[in-house]
């Protein structure tokens, strides 16, 4: 199957729409048309409802291999490539957006104190996106973070060869604005809390999806937050825009007269781990020698 037209499978079914696929590809629309009609002859099955612009079936499962397929074709090339530049002291890192901490920024000056000429870049991206990069070798390594039962791991789905390695994990808690019913509580049962009003800031905090797989409560959202700045979702919070699970030492320094509320029950931590293929040396090897592991 050509790359190409899997490209634009999944592009068509993104966007919901030819035209709009086009555009982004750099395509007329005929040509998207014909690629996608090209690859349903391929496979003899129909990948995409005209009207409105959907997967069927096969195409639904059709474009879960793709995307793993493009991944892996993007690995591939960027893994040659490093072996056709001359060698040069540089490490790229991506991590999420609680996937810093001090104890990276320690190993990332480990890695300047071991080779002061190396440049440092750090890349701040989505939970997945960290997992795909370093798939893709566009990171050397990746710190990422995630909501799990104690002991882990966190669901990445298919990372090829790249490993995943516990990085540590700390008790959740719920933020609890001033004033709140729940305030003086010493702990909660998420369950219980499952019809309160909840802040849907899924790049940071507890994704309610989660939370609803976790208990089979509804959790329904009165606000939504889609950055990945954790102050400022602390700060939505603590004015009562709805409450959030967080790892216990961010909902703490929330402050304001906010309460940081254990989570008792269901068993829920929140983990870090660090991503990387095998066999790296240089700077990326000297930092993962520098980052604690664990968990």
């Amino acid at each position: 199957m050509d790359s190409h037209l899997l490209k634009t499978l999944v592009t068509v079914a993104r966007l919901g729409s030819f035209s709009a696929a086009a555009l982004e590809l750099g395509y007329t629309q005929s040509a998207v048309s014909q690629q996608i009609a090209a690859l349903e002859g391929e496979l003899g099955a129909p990948l995409l409802h005209r009207r409105p612009v959907g997967p069927t079936a096969a195409g639904e499962r059709m474009i879960e291999h793709a995307r793993l397929l493009l991944e892996r074709m993007d690995a591939a090339r960027a893994d040659v490539r490093r072996l056709s530049l001359p060698e040069r002291p540089e490490l790229l890192l991506a991590v999420s957006p609680l996937g810093m901490d001090a104890t990276v920024a320690r190993a990332l000056a480990r890695v300047r104190e071991a080779e002061p000429r190396v440049r440092v870049g750090v890349r701040v991206l989505a939970r997945r996106a960290v997992a795909v990069e370093v798939a893709a070798g566009r990171c050397a390594v990746g710190v990422t973070d995630g909501y799990a039962a104690p002991g882990g791991p966190l669901a990445l789905g298919d990372l090829g060869p790249v490993r995943q390695v516990g990085a540590g994990e700390e008790p959740c808690a719920v933020l609890c604005p001033p004033g709140h019913p729940l305030h003086r509580r010493a702990a909660v049962d998420l369950a219980r809390l499952a019809d309160a009003g909840w802040l849907d800031a899924s790049a940071v905090a507890a994704p309610l999806a989660d939370l609803r797989a976790l208990t089979g409560g509804a959790f329904p959202a009165t606000a939504g937050y889609e950055g990945q700045d954790a102050a400022a979702l602390l700060t939505l919070s603590a004015a009562g825009h709805g409450l959030a699970v967080l790892p216990r030492s961010l909902a703490a320094s929330a402050g304001g007269g906010t309460t940081a509320l254990p989570v008792r029950a269901p068993r829920l931590v929140h983990r870090r781990e660090v991503l990387f293929a095998p066999g790296l040396d240089g700077p990326a090897r000297t930092f993962l020698d520098a980052l604690p592991r664990g968990g």
